[in-house]
């Protein structure tokens, strides 16, 4: 069955189906926000073009994952409708539409912003007729040495039918007149661009008095396109790229869970096509034909004005003053006045808020333990971290020190499972004992537990995060990591390991809550307390922070708190299928999301709890794969300190945003938010920047 989350519309009571948001349209709805931060004045110019062709890549995997998901539904008559009652055909409906003119509209920014602003600085990227003519001899210089013989042309007649064409590959289909060397009349060919090469090339500096002037690749091959095809006349040449179902389908019964994924991965390149793209100057006749093809309707059918892959256009481009002021990340001073990790976690608590704060000291972490003779053992989790991650290599220098290493890798986190494949059979190398987490149940918890001896006893030192072990993330998504020797968290994470690799029942935490088990019960019991704080008369708040809600019993949970008069703010980076601001059911709640230079990406629960606030840290969402179908750690804040310093930065500092958030209205709009009168400006991700100097 599709990933797409549908239930039955019956079994949701006390709420109507326009009390709630359809999920893949908020999804789509999130990507949108994305796209408009191309045209915020805000973003210095390279990082509007950046955030341009992020939206495409997220549109990329929409395409892949969402909407092939919703393709499937209807393929297979499924006929269970989503909370907000809306059918597949029609949610496929509505995501076609409003891609249509979101798409329409990127190559809007592109072409009438973008584009010129990049001229205006010396940055061109230019048309084949903008080329004169020393530059048009270095072109055909460089298709034929460095292009030509990466090409393949492919006739499309009875011994050659319609080529399988790669996952969102660049491809041209040439109209051609005449015969070949056979005596053939054929008049198509299909021309794939080659994926190793450069989407974007530098014309050398003496050709363009120094500045940036580039020619993409796929108008150089567009221009010596006729040479593929010696004696005939190519009379029309069109890029079309096809986007196809990429997410795996992995039978739950397998013996060995790697072998099983390698042989999927492949099958992800040649998956169900849900999206064609073409250039503007393709003729109908064309396009139909494609559509035919890859068996499309119109609505998978999307015409654009520019280069079909804009997701490669980005160049390193070296003007600082066109980028984000650079920031460096700060050592808290408890570990800058310290020579001994072990010794800074043991005095204390330590809180590290990623990016403003630096991932270094996570790090550090491992390589003292690799190396300090009183490690005995390192556990962790690894769900996106590549072979040449640090984090990675020190783990197995661990192994190779005799340390007992033990990884828990995620061999299924999306788009990233041929890498983790690589860094298993790495530490296995190494001589680390690798498992792959619970079949049926992503691992997606953030932990390292770190056994050492101290005089006769044996002292755990832990990290917990909410965000992945990789420290190029660590740069671009906000996240919080907790070290911490507290007794009974790192007797809990040490039972989670064991959970995780070995059998038997779960086991009982003191102060974790976890997915699958305890995590959501215990999210509904907290909703609860306040909603029976304020029915006393009580003050009664909850504030949570994630990347999405769509967990149907915590919505109506949350319905039910606001109108018995808690005051509910949500701050939610992407999805949300809540509805605030509902006469007699959400009044009491606001919904804002915050898109910027960072990537949202903390998991903070706070609740008032009568002024015994309780504060938590979690690497789940409020998402039904996080809640049932994930292994995830959720970790309380006790240090007073740490608690205000996340309740200030992490929380209240975001509901004040009025400059990069948006607000969800009761109808399902999202709205920019604005300056009122007397109101200062308020930017939350730079506010953090400024703290952290």
């Amino acid at each position: 069955m599709s990933t797409i989350d549908a239930v039955n519309v019956d079994s949701i009571s006390g709420f109507d189906q326009e009390h709630y948001i359809n999920r893949e349209i908020s999804i789509l709805d999130f990507h949108l926000r994305v796209l408009e931060q191309a045209v915020d004045p805000l973003h210095p110019l390279l990082e509007r073009l950046n955030f341009l062709l992020i939206f495409s890549r997220n549109l990329d995997e929409f395409f892949e994952i969402r909407v092939a998901g919703v393709m499937q539904q209807i393929e297979s008559g499924y006929k269970k409708q989503t909370p907000d009652g809306l059918t597949s055909q029609q949610v496929i409906e509505e995501i076609s539409k409003t891609a249509h003119s979101a798409i329409e509209r990127q190559y809007k920014i592109l072409n009438e912003e973008i584009l010129p602003k990049l001229r205006e600085e010396n940055i061109c990227f230019l048309r084949r007729n903008e080329l004169d003519a020393s530059q048009t001899a270095w072109v055909r210089k460089y298709f034929l040495e460095q292009v030509a013989p990466t090409l393949t042309p492919i006739s499309l007649d009875p011994a050659h039918p319609f080529p399988r064409l790669v996952n969102k590959s660049l491809n041209f289909i040439v109209t051609l007149d005449g015969t070949d060397a056979f005596g053939r009349e054929i008049d198509l060919a299909v021309v794939p661009a080659p994926r190793s090469l450069p989407r974007v090339v530098r014309l050398p500096d003496n050709l363009t008095n120094g500045k940036d002037h580039h020619v993409l690749l796929s108008a150089i091959i567009h221009e010596h396109i006729a040479e593929l095809f010696p004696g005939m006349t190519a009379t029309g040449c069109y890029q079309f790229r096809v986007t196809r179902n990429a997410d795996l389908a992995l039978n739950e019964d397998v013996e060995d869970i790697a072998k099983a994924l390698e042989g999927e991965l492949s099958s992800r390149r040649f998956g169900r096509a849900v999206r064609l793209e073409v250039t503007k100057n393709c003729p109908k006749n064309i396009y139909n034909y494609l559509l035919s093809k890859f068996n499309l309707e119109d609505k998978s059918l999307y015409i654009v004005d520019g280069p079909v892959n804009l997701a490669r256009l980005l160049s390193n481009f070296n003007r600082p003053h066109l980028r984000y002021e650079n920031h460096i990340p700060i050592l808290p001073k408890v570990l800058k006045n310290s020579n001994n990790i072990f010794s800074a976690i043991k005095k204390q608590d330590i809180l590290l808020h990623h990016p403003f704060e630096s991932f270094t000291p996570v790090i550090n972490f491992l390589r003292e333990s690799a190396t300090d003779p009183n490690v005995l053992a390192i556990k962790q989790t690894l769900y996106r971290s590549g072979v040449n991650s640090e984090l990675v290599q020190l783990l197995a220098e661990a192994a190779r020190n005799g340390k007992e290493v033990t990884a828990v890798i995620e061999l299924r986190a999306r788009f990233d499972e041929e890498s983790n494949i690589a860094v298993a059979n790495l530490l296995q190398e190494a001589g680390a004992v690798v498992v792959y987490g619970i079949v049926g149940y992503k691992t997606h918890a953030k932990m390292i537990l770190v056994v050492r001896r101290e005089e006769d006893k044996l002292v755990r030192y832990v990290h917990l995060g909410t965000g992945n072990y990789h420290a190029g993330n660590a740069r671009i998504y906000t996240d919080y990591g907790l070290f911490t020797t507290d007794k009974s968290l790192s007797e809990d994470v040490h039972l989670l390991f064991q959970e995780l690799t070995g059998m038997g029942k779960m086991p009982k935490l003191k102060k974790l809550l976890h997915a699958p088990f305890t995590l959501h019960s215990q999210l509904l019991k907290l909703i609860d307390t306040e909603i029976e704080n304020v029915k006393l008369g009580s003050e009664a708040r909850i504030i949570i922070k994630a990347n999405a809600l769509t967990e149907i019993k915590l919505i109506n949970k949350l319905y039910q708190a606001s109108q018995a008069g808690v005051k509910i703010d949500l701050i939610i980076r992407s999805t949300c299928c809540l509805k605030p601001g509902l006469a007699g059911v959400s009044e009491n709640i606001t919904v804002r999301s915050i898109v910027g230079r960072f990537l949202e990406h903390t998991r903070v629960y706070y609740f008032y709890n009568n002024g015994d606030e309780k504060i938590y840290c979690s690497s789940a969402d409020w998402m039904d794969r996080n809640l049932f179908s994930r292994v995830e750690a959720c970790f309380p804040i006790e240090n007073q300190a740490l608690k205000k310093r996340i309740y200030e930065q992490g929380l209240v500092n975001y509901l004040k945003d009025n400059q990069q958030s948006w607000l969800l209205q009761n109808d399902g709009n999202w709205v920019r938010s604005t300056l009122s009168e007397g109101e200062e400006l308020h930017n939350s991700q730079k506010k953090l920047l400024s703290k952290f100097v």
